[in-house]
């Protein structure tokens, strides 16, 4: 038996949903994800075993009933910071990958206690040893300052950084800023509103 939390897709674009997916499960890899091409395809499978439901907005339309009982644990999909939903939360995704990740983060934020983005028991605990000024560099990196600016905060060479740059890569397995900012923001090490 699968004991992982679970968040559901629906979406008729099948390229957007495996988009979002991807990201998704870079941001949180503790989930697993089910992609649907309507909801009527997703109740084959069974309705509440979700944490979260990602629903285009026609779909939650067309199945008001069953998401307005649902609100909390639906976001809906738009593709226009312009549409809104009444007591709904919405994620637009006409928007750059770091931009989504970004408003993602920010909306998890407010929707779960205490600034945690999900559960304690659903965030990774373990956490590979970096050494103070790997995190310091890491922060910087997060908050987007270059490997020059981050050499002049920090008074060491470029060099230096660069090395660290690699270093904080290698240990935690991550191979883009995106995903940098990601886990360094799921771990409290960075607020989400100092990116």
């Amino acid at each position: 038996m699968n004991s992982k939390p679970k968040f559901a897709i629906i979406d008729s674009n099948i390229l957007s949903a495996i988009g979002l997916r991807t990201i998704l499960q870079n941001i949180v890899p503790q989930f697993d994800i089910d992609c649907y091409s309507s909801y009527q395809s997703m109740m084959v499978q069974g309705d509440d075993q979700y944490v979260h439901y990602f629903v285009s907005m026609n779909e939650v339309i067309s199945n008001m009933a069953f998401f307005s009982q649902r609100k909390k644990k639906t976001i809906v999909l738009i593709t226009s910071h312009s549409v809104k939903m009444n007591d709904f939360n919405c994620l637009c995704t006409d928007v750059t990958e770091s931009q989504f990740i970004k408003s993602f983060l920010l909306l998890m934020h407010r929707g779960h206690p205490n600034g945690h983005s999900m559960s304690p028991s659903e965030i990774k605990r373990e956490k590979p040893l970096l050494s103070n000024r790997e995190l310091e560099v890491m922060a910087l990196i997060v908050q987007g300052y270059i490997n020059k600016e981050i050499a002049d905060k920090l008074n060491i060479g470029l060099t230096t950084v660069i090395t660290h740059r690699k270093n904080i890569m290698e240990k935690l397995g991550i191979k883009s800023v995106s995903a940098l900012t990601i886990y360094a923001v799921m771990n409290g090490y960075v607020d989400i509103h100092e990116i």
